[in-house]
């Protein structure tokens, strides 16, 4: 069996090539897909595809239709979400992302710090598992796939 995993979380931090190569490393059947990384290019991406836009804010409506409608078949198709939530970034999207994972039906592991334990205690009990540490992430889909 092979799983495809939606790694949801802010996109300024290597956090996503550590569960790759980890996973990698234990030869987890697993392939990872997740927003788009390039933050220029999903800033501009509605631009480049609809053209200049008036203003910012219509630029960034634009650019958001189709993060979101990327965004939107890539958690359908995913088997399963893992959310990361830190403490250096404003988490908005990570948030958005679970929400959608929860409502969609997909499996979600959430990681957080114990520290966010209290603003996450909701999101982290609709969860199918939380845990603090990407280690433990990965401890869960090896678990997942014996």
């Amino acid at each position: 069996m092979r799983l495809t995993v939606y790694l949801a979380g802010e996109i300024h931090s290597s956090w996503r090539e550590e569960i790759k190569k980890k996973s990698l490393a234990l030869k987890l059947p697993v392939d990872f897909v997740g927003p788009m990384e390039d933050h220029e290019r999903s800033d501009n991406i509605g631009e480049e595809i609809l053209g200049e836009q008036p203003n910012a804010v219509f630029k960034d409506e634009a650019a958001s239709s189709f993060n979101n409608l990327r965004t939107g078949v890539l958690i359908h198709k995913a088997d399963l979400v893992i959310a990361l939530f830190g403490e250096q970034y404003k988490q908005w999207n990570t948030a958005m992302d679970a929400s959608s994972a929860i409502a969609s039906g997909k499996p979600l592991i959430l990681i957080r710090p114990e520290k966010l334990h209290h603003p996450l205690k909701e999101l982290s009990r609709k969860a199918s598992a939380t845990v603090e540490t990407v280690d433990q992430a990965i401890k869960a889909l090896a678990y997942i796939l014996e």
